[in-house]
């Protein structure tokens, strides 16, 4: 009996530590990281709009063929 409790302790503080460690490990975004993310997002809104210039383009020239 002494011997499981003793096991399911050391286990128990093993979980816990784990468990209280991990989050720490995560890395936090820098400043670098943060604006490049920014940047990501404005190249991608900049092509969506050129996509959609494109379209517009093709449809003033289908027009123009009627």
């Amino acid at each position: 009996m002494k011997l499981e409790k003793t096991v399911s302790t050391a286990l128990l503080i093993g979980v816990s530590a784990l468990l209280l460690t991990l989050p720490a490990c995560q890395k936090q975004e820098g400043p670098a990281e943060k604006a490049g993310k920014e940047m990501d997002k404005a190249v991608e809104k900049v092509g969506q709009q050129i996509e959609k210039a494109g379209e517009s383009v093709q449809d003033a020239a289908k027009d123009a063929k009627k």
